[in-house]
């Protein structure tokens, strides 16, 4: 898919999002992005889009509600005119012993990072259609791509990033008719969690088979080489600089 003139929505746009956002926005695309606290860092995002040459706009909405998912959609096609690309980045990434999981936990996990993002194509789907085509790109974890949990206190992260897996295949099969590209990336070490140590940072270095961090710029060319692709569907592509290898 050529980018220059069409539009992509991003959910969760902070930090990895707002490079996808402005590297989009470089390759020709008008973006819509998505908050639902850090409105000034969706405002710095836009203002950087906008001073590529692209429009943008800024969406709030909650995802944990599905009212909110549709409702976000259609602001940015009102907003943009028509939705070519989907990106669904929003996550919730919280650390917990198994112990200490209350239902909370666990509704937190799968409604921001699997039921989102069904919701969020199931709305995109409807306007990728009366454009004959459309991408739509997901967020998974290197370690359930990987085929089994690597760390402890993370069973709903892991369980929702499966999942993301699933519905990924079961949606390119969905829509392949549509012609609307559905796939997933799966990024590892790319960029090193607020306030992790020197020796957390080096311990990453150590364990990953290219000795360095991937940087949020790896991210944005994998999503680049999805919405070109034309073949490409069902798949989830690790970005982990061969982390799963070990």
């Amino acid at each position: 898919m050529e980018l220059n003139g069409r539009v992509a929505l991003i959910t969760g746009g902070k930090r990895i999002g707002s490079v996808v956002a402005t590297e989009l926005a470089r390759a020709g695309a008008d973006i819509a992005m998505v908050y639902r606290q850090s409105r000034a860092e969706a405002e710095e995002t836009a203002a950087a889009v906008r001073g590529l040459g692209r429009r943008a706009t800024v969406v709030q909405g909650d995802l944990r509600d599905p009212e909110a998912c549709e409702r976000v959609v259609d602001e940015t096609v009102d907003a943009l005119g028509r939705l070519d690309v989907l990106v669904n980045m929003a996550s919730v990434y919280h650390s917990k012993p198994f112990d200490e999981l209350t239902v909370k936990d666990w509704d937190a996990s799968l409604e921001i990072d699997l039921r989102a993002a069904f919701l969020c194509a199931r709305a995109a789907a409807p306007h990728m259609r009366r454009l004959r085509g459309g991408r739509i790109i997901n967020f998974a974890d290197w370690t359930p791509r990987s085929g089994r949990p690597r760390y402890t206190g993370l069973l709903p992260y892991y369980v929702a990033k499966a999942g993301v897996i699933a519905l990924t295949e079961v949606l390119a099969l969905e829509l392949a008719s549509d012609q609307i590209l559905v796939n997933a990336i799966a990024p590892g070490p790319i960029v090193a969690p607020e306030g992790a140590s020197d020796e957390e940072f080096s311990a990453v270095e150590r364990a990953t088979p290219l000795g360095h961090w991937g940087g949020e710029g790896e991210i944005a060319k994998m999503v680049l080489a999805l919405i070109d692709s034309d073949f490409v569907t069902g798949e989830t592509i690790r970005v982990d600089g061969g982390r799963h290898l070990k």
